[in-house]
């Protein structure tokens, strides 16, 4: 049993702290509604009243957290996670920002005498409970080693003889540049599949009728498969919502203008969340994009 921390309760960091309680750890937790965490406090997790206290009490410490500026509200200050640092803690971040910024916190968190990876995860809430999780991982490889079977415990699958699936990639914010190449297919995937469904439907095929062909066809993506069933009807809680996806987006097109990497599909499909955006959809998930195209092709899609 480790002693863990996890700061951030949102859609994915609630399920990764239950699963961790579930593989028998001790978690302490943080989130800036406690509302959010009740549940998980009714099933025994420990609750801080701020994120120093989790750093304090905990010797690896995950953040899932939304962006940037949220992963400075938790760290800084005298109540953040760098006040609550030592020697021999790990801090492991899953979020997804921009490497820059992972490296940058890497630094202070090395001050401290502590140490980081970034561990974004490719995902979502079905993948994590199915096993199929991927984490990807950047920063000091014996680091890496120490909490490998943490990240394992996370990956774990339900079914005997699906393995964990954890990647090392090297230095700090290489993980995260995978995953920021790896997100930008999502949102490019969503809205392609969406234009092929909606080609059809006003031809005159039934849209579960499209929607069955295509997760039958070899177009049938694990993003297609599981997110299939959102052009009937979206989920009331989004897996990712259309802001978070654009914030992926303009990580993406960032990215690529620094290294030189034209990417056109990318910047379409980031008109379209705009677009989603601008219609008040920011926070459904981005499988809504359907819904967009469906609107703009005169389709009212109730």
């Amino acid at each position: 049993m480790a002693n863990v921390g996890f700061v951030g309760l949102g859609v994915m960091g609630s399920r990764m702290a239950e699963k961790l309680m579930a593989m028998g750890h001790r978690v302490t937790s943080y989130n800036r509604t406690r509302e959010k965490a009740q549940g998980l406090i009714d099933k025994g997790m420990h609750w801080a009243g701020t994120p120093r206290e989790v750093a304090v009490e905990a010797d690896v410490i995950f953040t899932s957290i939304s962006d940037a500026t949220a992963m400075s509200a938790i760290t800084e200050g005298p109540d953040g996670l760098l006040a609550g640092l030592g020697p021999g803690k790990v801090l492991v971040d899953m979020s997804t920002v921009s490497p820059e910024s992972s490296r940058a916190l890497a630094a202070k968190v090395r001050e401290t005498g502590a140490d980081m990876l970034d561990a974004p995860v490719s995902g979502t809430v079905a993948t994590l409970l199915e096993g199929k999780l991927l984490i990807m991982v950047g920063g000091r490889k014996e680091t890496f080693e120490r909490v490998k079977p943490l990240l394992e415990d996370l990956t774990s699958a339900p079914v005997a003889g699906k393995g964990p699936k954890v990647s090392y990639l090297g230095e700090n914010g290489m993980a995260l540049v995978m995953k920021i190449a790896m997100n930008l297919s999502l949102a490019v995937q969503m809205l392609a599949f969406s234009e092929g469904v909606l080609l059809a439907e006003k031809s005159g095929i039934p849209r579960q009728t499209a929607v069955e062909a295509f997760i039958r066809s070899a177009v049938a993506s694990p993003m297609v498969i599981y997110r299939s069933p959102f052009l009937t009807k979206l989920p009331d809680e989004a897996w990712h919502t259309v802001n978070m996806m654009q914030k992926d987006m303009l990580l993406a097109l960032e990215l690529g203008r620094r290294v030189d990497v034209p990417l056109p599909t990318t910047a379409i499909a980031n008109q379209f969340l705009t677009a989603a955006r601008g219609m008040g959809y920011m926070q459904k998930d981005f499988a809504v994009l359907f819904k967009v195209l469906a609107e703009m092709s005169g389709l009212k899609d109730e």
